[in-house]
């Protein structure tokens, strides 16, 4: 292979990468310790859209009460509606699909709802007495007045009534569960030292509402925080820690920003996604010609040490205009028009040797290690990359606690499909990814992330092996990008 041409690192992205590569110093206990609370970090959004903030809280006794806050809005300061959840979970073996998950059962003792407005109570009575059996029609009477913090009873095993589903209502997240661990730096100058930091990731919610009822996830959500040991700073933990029920947590006022991609934006955790990918993603958008690069790194664990393969992506992206599906987005097209592809493990390339001939670049030529460029056969059905391949998007940036610029980019369709028409567009996000480089700061040349850190010959920093496996680029059809 050529000699790989001296690279210009931005040192916050390098840093990043590193950081994703040493695992980030998380550690992940089997079967997790789920006693005490638990709470969103911030505005939810779930495929639909919803948009909601949670509340859990799990007793040793293996009890639970989860709150959820419904919200109008997607910065969650208009309240619809809240679920109060109780039940029993019992975890039981590591999952042999998700790997360093648990798999465990639930069982609900009780639901509840209480309405936060007239217009909540008719719009929910509406959905139930529309779509419920005949045990649910007439849950509440039409033109019945609004009691502020009456609770009304959805589900009770005891009376074997269940009125949750036209609310598209399931507790299947609780079938799959992980908890990690890390400590995050005090950031006061002033203080050294660490904190720690205890995340939550339960299962995730199925893209397609007619299917999220019976989906069993082999992906996650957002994670949740404990109330006790979370991020710093993190002003909507308390607040939706000292929420009920009857006062719904309102969070801060943030300012809406407008979507400015140009720059080089990295992945902040190793990522899962259903189906069981893991991976880390590291994107450059060049504004002023509207082109874009993604490196998706692929690997076999959930902390991104063993690489399986990487995708090289680039295409071009449209004018983005405001979503009037999903509120505080932004909607884009994006073509995929070039892929290279390394696979890094025996079994990946053992994949791609046995592939149809033309289908996934030279046949029979694929080692570990060595790039591909798998845009003269279209791309690589083995991989379910198709070239060129247009895609609509839904973005969004935003600042967190620590003035940090994030960018969402949207959740691909749970079933492995692709976006591939306006009409499958996402209504929800994937984990943020954070910027680490301006616009100022982009790399027009193409980046091997392989040997980041290796000193070179001169006793300069090159690069060194990184754990290589970012998600199949923008345009994966059975995978899953962002």
């Amino acid at each position: 292979a050529a000699a790989e041409p001296p690279l210009r690192w931005e040192p916050r992205c390098r840093q990043q990468l590193r950081h994703l590569q040493d695992s980030a110093g998380i550690a992940a206990r089997l079967p997790p310790r789920l006693e005490g609370r638990w709470v969103s970090t911030g505005c939810e959004v779930r495929p639909g859209p919803e948009f909601l903030t949670r509340s859990y809280l799990f007793y040793a006794n293996r009890l639970f009460k989860a709150l959820q806050f419904y919200y109008w809005d997607p910065s969650c300061r208009d309240p619809s509606y809240t679920l109060v959840i109780k039940g029993k979970l019992r975890l039981r073996q590591p999952s042999w699909i998700t790997r360093g998950a648990t798999e465990a059962d639930y069982h609900l003792h009780k639901v509840g709802i209480v309405f936060h407005s007239q217009k909540a109570m008719r719009e929910v009575a509406s959905w139930i007495n529309r779509s419920s059996g005949e045990g649910c029609r007439g849950f509440l009477p039409a033109g019945r007045a609004w009691a502020p913090g009456a609770l009304y009873e959805l589900l009770s095993a005891k009376t074997e009534r269940d009125c949750t589903a036209a609310l598209g209502f399931a507790m299947h997240e609780l079938s799959l569960v992980r908890v990690e661990r890390h400590y995050q730096p005090l950031l006061q100058p002033q203080q050294s030292g660490s904190q720690l930091v205890e995340e939550l990731f339960l299962g995730d919610i199925h893209t397609d509402w007619g299917e999220r009822l019976h989906y069993r996830p082999t992906g996650y959500q957002r994670p949740m925080q404990s109330a006790v040991h979370h991020v710093h700073p993190c002003p909507a933990c308390g607040i939706i820690y000292r929420a009920d029920e009857h006062h719904p947590p309102i969070l801060p006022v943030r300012a809406q920003l407008p979507l400015q991609l140009s720059g080089s934006w990295v992945s902040t955790h190793c990522e899962v996604r259903p189906a069981v990918l893991f991976l880390t993603r590291y994107f450059i958008f060049h504004g002023n010609n509207h082109t874009w690069e993604g490196y998706y790194y692929h690997y076999s664990d959930p902390l991104c040490k063993q690489p399986t393969f990487t995708i090289y992506a680039s295409g071009h992206y449209s004018q983005g205009i405001p979503s009037s599906r999903v509120r505080g987005g932004t909607e884009l097209a994006f073509k995929v028009t070039r892929a290279r592809v390394t696979p890094m493990d025996a079994v990946t390339v053992m994949m791609l040797n046995s592939s149809e001939p033309g289908s996934c670049g030279l046949e029979s030529s694929w080692r570990a290690g060595v790039e591909q460029d798998i845009t003269a056969t279209n791309g690589c059905l083995a991989l379910g990359i198709e070239l060129p391949h247009t895609e609509y998007e839904l973005f969004k940036t935003e600042q967190d606690t620590r003035d940090r610029s994030l960018l969402y980019i949207g959740e691909r369709p749970t079933d492995g499909s692709s976006p591939d028409s306006p009409e499958k567009r996402p209504t929800s996000y994937q984990a943020p990814l954070v910027q680490c480089a301006g616009a100022s700061q982009e790399f027009p040349n193409y980046l091997s992330l392989r040997y980041l850190g290796r000193k070179d010959a001169n006793g300069n920093e090159a690069l060194k092996p990184l754990p290589v496996a970012f998600l199949l680029f923008i345009a994966l059809l059975f995978l899953r990008w962002d």
